[in-house]
C-alpha cells in the first residue's frame, strides 16, 4: 500500500489526545491517525491485519507456550522448554511481511544453546522435518533454511488461496503446535534415531 504526504487542518487539543493514544500503544501519530481512518471507512490496513493475525496466534498459544510481543510490528516470540540434558529452551519467531505476495512471512526456530551436539541434533530434526512436509506436499525445498540450528519455514501463499486474519493465525498457531510436539518426541526418543525419526513423522503427516 502506498503513502503520500497529506496536509491536515487538525485541533490542538485532538492531536494531544492522538499523540497520547500513539505512545500508548507504541506507534507514531501518522501510523494511528492512518489506522483510525481506515477503521472508519472500513478499510483494512497491513498493519491492523498483521495485529489481528498475531492476537488469534497469541489467543493459540496462551498457557501452552511463553509469549513475547515484539516491539517490531508483525513479530511475536514463543518460548517452549525441552525436556534433555542442558535444559534448552527453543525459541519461534513469526515474522509476517507487511506486503505479502508469495508469503505471508516466516517462523524461525532456534535454541539457545553453545552445546554442539544439541545443535547438530537440532538440524538432524528439522531436516527430517523438512523433508517429510515436502513428501507430503506441504511445502517446497525453497520454503526452508536450514543453518546451524537454526531453521526457517516460510509461509507462502498458494494461488486461489484466500484466508481471513482469524484463520491464518489459527493455523500458524496449530502448526508450531505440531511442530513443538514432533521436536519434543524426536528427543525424547533419542538416542534411537530411528525411534526418533518414527516418533518425530508421525506429526508432519498432520
Amino acid at each position: 500500500m502506498k503513502k503520500a504526504v497529506y496536509s491536515l487542518v487538525l485541533s490542538e487539543d485532538v492531536v494531544d489526545a492522538v499523540d497520547r493514544m500513539a505512545y500508548a500503544r507504541g506507534t507514531s501519530r501518522s501510523n494511528l491517525i492512518n489506522q483510525l481512518l481506515a477503521e472508519a471507512v472500513g478499510y483494512v490496513t497491513p498493519e491492523r491485519r498483521m495485529a489481528d493475525i498475531l492476537q488469534t496466534l497469541s489467543q493459540q498459544m496462551t498457557g501452552l507456550f511463553q509469549l513475547q510481543t515484539q516491539a517490531t510490528d508483525g513479530m511475536l516470540t514463543i518460548r517452549s522448554p525441552l525436556r534433555y540434558r542442558y535444559k534448552p529452551t527453543i525459541r519461534y519467531r513469526v515474522e509476517l511481511y507487511r506486503q505479502p505476495e508469495h508469503a505471508l512471512g516466516v517462523l524461525h526456530a532456534s535454541f539457545r544453546t553453545q552445546s554442539r551436539a544439541l545443535i547438530e541434533e537440532a538440524e538432524q530434526f528439522f531436516r527430517l522435518w523438512a523433508d517429510a512436509e515436502c513428501r507430503n506436499g506441504q511445502c517446497t525445498p525453497e520454503d526452508y533454511r536450514i543453518t546451524d540450528g537454526c531453521w526457517d519455514r516460510r509461509f507462502t501463499i498458494r494461488a486461489g488461496q484466500e484466508a481471513t486474519a482469524q484463520e491464518i493465525g489459527a493455523a500458524i498457531g496449530q502448526y508450531i503446535k505440531r511442530v513443538d510436539a514432533a521436536l519434543k518426541a524426536y528427543f525424547a526418543a533419542l538416542p534411537d534415531r530411528a525411534a526418533a525419526k518414527q516418533a518425530a513423522e508421525k506429526y508432519s503427516a498432520k
